[in-house]
């Protein structure tokens, strides 16, 4: 078993190290995606080869979302991102450039978060990880994850996400697969 593999395999828990900003708990997230086939064909666009990974809330009927979590004193906001969809989903990659900030207030209480969102192109998906048996993951088309989301926070983020790769030189987007 591999080293990344054996660590990751333990989720953190607690607060004891959770950022605030103004007494709002900030929380990092990803986007994980892929593009379907290794090349834009004719006649394809990014929308039908575009796939992201969604995930399922902790709590039974809670909708689908993006990994999540909180940033820890101990770890930059990329670190932290990747852990969440390590520990969530299951699926390691590239973090990219922010997606941007947004405040929200949780659906459980009255509490408000700062939450950031970042890519991340999925570069593998893990057989075994620590919240393996509490979640599901699913890898859905843009239309999907905005029907699916629970979070409009994130179906923002998703459509920054969505407009960042439409811009970017379709040799920029296939270099990266």
């Amino acid at each position: 078993m591999e080293l990344k593999t054996v660590v990751s395999m333990v989720a953190r828990r607690g607060r004891q190290l959770q950022r605030y900003n103004e007494g709002q708990r900030q929380v990092v997230g990803c986007i994980p995606y892929r593009i379907k086939g290794n090349k834009m064909g004719s006649g394809k666009n990014l929308e039908d080869t575009l796939e992201v990974l969604v995930i399922s809330a902790q709590r039974k009927g809670k909708g689908m979302l993006f990994p999540k979590g909180g940033w820890e004193s101990d770890e930059s906001m990329t670190e932290a991102a990747l852990r969440e969809s390590i520990e969530e989903a299951g699926v390691c990659g590239i973090v990219e450039g922010a997606l941007g900030k947004w405040c929200f207030k949780s659906k459980g209480n009255d509490s408000y978060y700062e939450g950031h969102m970042f890519p991340l192109l999925v570069k593998e998906q893990l057989d075994f990880w620590p919240e393996k048996d509490i979640r599901q993951r699913v890898w859905v088309s843009v239309p999907r994850a905005k029907e699916v989301c629970q979070y409009s926070w994130m179906k923002e983020a998703l459509d920054l996400l969505v407009t960042r790769l439409e811009s970017a030189p379709s040799s920029n987007l296939w270099s990266n697969l």
